[in-house]
């Protein structure tokens, strides 16, 4: 059984510090693995928003259950890290002044929205709710998420405001990255999305409702062309309500023509954990949603389980070995 390194400290998971760049870079040397560059066959784990805000208790839009989805991605990623060729986090980035944030919307009175606020198009006709900036933009927004994405727009509490500690990701995460990367001998991939103001941007692949000429405002081709390449593809992260989702949904929306590229996709389901919301039951929805694409051929797993693909990967590791 492979021993997790001497830096990993499980009470740590969720916390604020700061790690020790040695001693990864030292245990990492340690560790004596192959360079992912030699491994016939690619596997590629990506790891959606587990950053501070949404994996900490104190962070301001808490996922709960997000410190044992960490706790058990992390170990995945030790106990597997000879499997595992490449790595991409992306990170959910935001500005104070967004469409889906409280100041972003005021009522008759001036006063901003509660957190977890539903404001439709029937509100804004009514003047339940009225935009304070880009007025046009904003109504003709919120009518498009109904009636072309069929979704509402949900004000959020202000959460990975780029520059600040939430937007980080969790510290002992970013140390298994960078452990990883070392080990194997491959660079780690960062994805920031979300920093388009007049937009929502759940998905690693697209904006909720395209934005013309705004960097990163229409498809990421170039990510959805790293996971075709791939032979195996791993999925883990924040929220499974949200970004796991939408990012499921537009992968499979991309590759349900090719079944063989979605049968390549392992969902880790243990390491993600949905939004918490007083009326609606966002867990029961993903999971309507996951049946369906399991169906078409994604598979559903959990961190702990021993295939079929950690056999298949084994298998070729092994014959790699041999040679």
């Amino acid at each position: 059984m492979f021993e997790f390194p001497d830096f990993y400290e499980p009470d740590r998971v969720g916390t604020l510090f700061y790690p020790n760049m040695a001693d990864i870079a030292a245990a990492a040397e340690a560790a004596g693995l192959p360079a992912a560059s030699l491994s016939k066959t690619q596997v590629h784990l990506v790891i959606i928003d587990m950053q501070i805000d949404f994996c900490h208790e104190k962070g301001s839009l808490y996922v709960p259950g997000a410190e044992e989805d960490l706790q058990r991605l992390i170990e995945f990623i030790f106990t597997h890290a000879v499997h595992i060729d490449k790595i991409t986090c992306t990170l959910d980035s935001h500005l104070p002044f967004q469409i889906f944030h409280p100041t972003w919307w005021a009522d008759a009175e001036g006063n901003p929205p509660e957190p977890l606020t539903i404001i439709t198009a029937e509100d804004i006709k009514q003047g339940k709710w009225q935009p304070t900036a880009m007025r046009e933009h904003s109504m003709n927004y919120v009518r498009k998420l109904e009636e072309e994405s069929k979704k509402q727009l949900t004000i959020w509490p202000y959460h990975v405001l780029i520059g600040g500690p939430g937007n980080m990701l969790d510290p002992m995460l970013w140390a298994t990255v960078m452990w990883h990367s070392l080990a194997r001998r491959t660079q780690p991939n960062w994805l920031p999305k979300g920093m388009i103001p007049q937009t929502e941007h759940y998905s690693a692949v697209q904006p909720e409702i395209p934005a013309k000429n705004q960097p990163r405002g229409g498809r990421n081709q170039a990510f959805l062309n790293s996971l075709a390449q791939a032979d195996t593809v791993l999925i883990a992260g924040e929220a499974e309500s949200h970004c796991v989702l939408e990012t499921l949904e537009d992968i499979v929306a991309e590759l349900e023509d090719e079944p063989e590229h979605l049968q390549k996709i392992f969902v880790l389901q243990d390491c993600m954990s949905p939004v918490a919301h007083p009326d609606i039951d966002f867990h029961a929805m993903a999971q309507e949603q996951f049946e369906e694409w399991a169906e078409k051929g994604i598979h559903f797993i959990n961190s702990t389980d021993s295939g079929p693909f950690l056999k298949e990967v084994a298998e070729e590791t092994e014959l790699e070995g041999a040679s």
